[in-house]
């Protein structure tokens, strides 16, 4: 698996958990990465602990915005009613289309659909697909390149 993907996945499994506690992220962090080391899983990569630890921070950190895409597109579904494995794929897929821009909206649908496959229901990466899908219509970006930033910005 890829130090990315591993950090996405780590990243929905924390946003998981961070939901449940809602307690702050800098209060569940260390609990999470020992949590995930006791059970015998080898210890992450800096790079994946920061990429995940990034992630995280940014999904938390606009969290309201991301609901209310996720309530936008997500037509006769309450966010409270969309399962949380699902949710939280949503809302880092909908955090890396916002604010990621090196990374091309069809590679973190894909990735999202990958996770989902993973950790949500028989239903899930279909119903993820769908909603990302409908976000990344709504973009002023191209699908499949990223956004190359100028030093000039």
């Amino acid at each position: 698996m890829g130090k990315r993907r591993e950090g996405r996945e780590a990243a929905v499994q924390f946003l998981y958990q961070f939901e449940m506690n809602r307690r702050p992220v800098s209060g569940l962090l260390p609990d999470f990465w020992k949590l995930r080391s006791d059970r015998g899983k080898a210890e992450p990569s800096a790079r994946t602990r920061i990429f995940t630890e990034e992630l995280v921070n940014g999904v938390t950190g606009n969290l309201p915005e991301i609901d209310a895409l996720i309530g936008k597109f997500a037509e006769n579904y309450d966010l409270h009613r969309i399962a949380a494995v699902d949710r939280n794929i949503l809302r880092l897929g909908i955090y890396e289309m916002l604010h990621s821009p090196d990374v091309p909206p069809i590679v973190t649908i894909n990735e999202a659909i990958e996770i989902a496959k993973k950790f949500g229901s028989e239903e899930s990466s279909r119903f993820v697909n769908g909603i990302l899908d409908r976000v990344r219509a709504g973009l002023n970006r191209s699908s499949r390149d990223p956004v190359v930033m100028s030093s000039k910005q």
